[in-house]
């Protein structure tokens, strides 16, 4: 057991120094095997576990969902989505942040990813809302704190690395999901009401009032993207097909919408593939060296001694549950996410479902933990994404703009672990 922890304390410290997670997993990963097992067989697990990851077949649905992400941004859909969004809202009080809510959530369930959305509504949406005379706090607070709903809203690329470590059906996960994404929306949206009740300078009076007419109009732009998402997500919900063909199909059609608009050429082409490769090896790459990392950390009988040492505790599960909370919340302050998951999966999947705890809810409740690790300091992913697109808010405003989020977000999880149900009544519809 003390290997193992000896092996954790240098993948942090690796990690602190910068060296990609991914190889600093890989790396410690194979030390640590060759300590315990000698180097040959070492030299024998290894190019056998790359290769037998590397053809996963579930692995294939991620670049393909990548990809899909990268047309859709490419054929300008964030753009017409924020203003969609600011049509149907900006007429109330505070509507351009219900309107960065609202577009971060459709350019999440697109995008699947947290960072994108943040990055891409962080050059949309805060210069429209500090020219309207919003404060700087609140508008690049609540562009930090909305992009984690791409983490979400399905297709979610942390949902889909989580069911293929655990060994869940996607799917499952992303019917789970539906409910607490909702209430997550939700509740930013009752926090942007209460700092307009608490705080109303800090956002200007509701803008001009649209009729039904323009509002149904504005919907030109996205409504084949729209379109998209329904055949693809109602489809896995459906069963009409698998994770992986809806992956497909949802590629496909990304490419249709951005030929159509004519933002896709042969350049273009070649550019959104090279964009999406590159972030599919990235994601491999972290993949496979936490799988060799995984190996080294059973060998070690590290999880198995943990989960022993935890039930000895005599610990009720909602206790176990605030504990594991608790450490996710420190760990997500200096992992980005997918480390983050990757690393702790593996040790604590196994102790939570030995005491009863469902494992497709188990990973609902991880990506709310993890999602609230993207916007605490000191590093706060999404945070520093907004900081990297408007330097000129002190990253210490951000942090303050989505403190009122973060306590939305814990009222959740909270609800969550009251009442598992909100995440496992979905699966009964399917």
């Amino acid at each position: 057991m003390t290997v193992a922890i000896i092996g954790f304390v240098v993948v942090l410290a690796l990690a602190f120094l910068g060296v990609p997670l991914g190889f600093a997993m890989l790396a410690v990963g194979v030390g640590g095997f060759a300590f315990l097992r000698g180097l040959d067989p070492t030299l024998a697990i290894l190019p056998q576990t790359l290769v037998d990851s590397s053809f996963t077949f579930g692995l294939s649905v991620i670049p393909l969902f990548i990809l899909m992400g990268v047309f859709i941004h490419r054929a300008g859909v964030s753009e017409e989505l924020y203003d969609t969004a600011q049509t149907w809202l900006g007429e109330y009080k505070g509507g351009l942040t219900y309107a960065t809510v609202a577009a971060c959530a459709l350019f999440g369930m697109i995008s699947g990813s947290s960072l994108a959305a943040a990055a891409t509504m962080s050059k949309v949406a805060i210069p429209q809302m500090r020219q309207r005379g919003y404060s700087e706090s609140l508008a690049s607070g609540s562009v930090a704190a909305a992009g984690v709903l791409g983490m979400l809203i399905p297709p979610s690329v942390p949902l889909m690395i989580y069911g293929l470590i655990a060994d869940q059906d996607i799917r499952k996960l992303f019917i789970a999901v539906t409910i607490p994404g909702v209430l997550v929306a939700l509740s930013f949206i009752a926090t942007i009401l209460c700092y307009s009740l608490i705080r109303p300078e800090s956002m200007p009076a509701g803008g001009t009032k649209r009729s039904l007419m323009e509002k149904l109009a504005s919907l030109k732009g996205v409504i084949s993207t729209l379109v998209l998402f329904a055949v693809v997500i109602g489809g896995m919900y459906g069963g009409v097909f698998t994770t992986t063909e809806a992956a497909g199909i949802g590629c496909t059609g990304a490419f249709f919408i951005a030929l159509f608009r004519g933002r896709l050429g042969m350049k273009g082409l070649i550019a959104c593939t090279v964009d999406a490769g590159k972030t599919t090896c990235m994601l491999f790459m972290i993949i496979f060296g936490a799988m060799m990392f995984t190996n080294f950390i059973n060998l070690s009988g590290f999880a198995y001694n943990l989960g022993e040492w935890v039930r000895s505790l005599g610990l009720d599960t909602v206790v176990l549950l605030l504990v594991i909370a608790a450490i996710y919340v420190v760990l997500g302050c200096v992992l980005e996410t997918l480390g983050l998951m990757l690393l702790t999966v593996p040790i604590f999947l196994p102790i939570v479902v030995s005491f009863g705890v469902d494992p497709i809810w188990f990973g609902i409740f991880l990506i709310l933990m993890v999602e609230l690790g993207q916007l605490t300091p000191p590093v706060g992913m999404n945070v520093l994404t907004v900081n990297s697109v408007v330097r000129d808010i002190p990253i210490n405003k951000i942090f303050m703009g989505v403190t009122p989020f973060l306590i939305a977000n814990l009222v959740i999880v909270a609800l969550i672990v009251l009442f598992p149900q909100v995440v496992t009544y979905p699966l009964s519809w399917f």
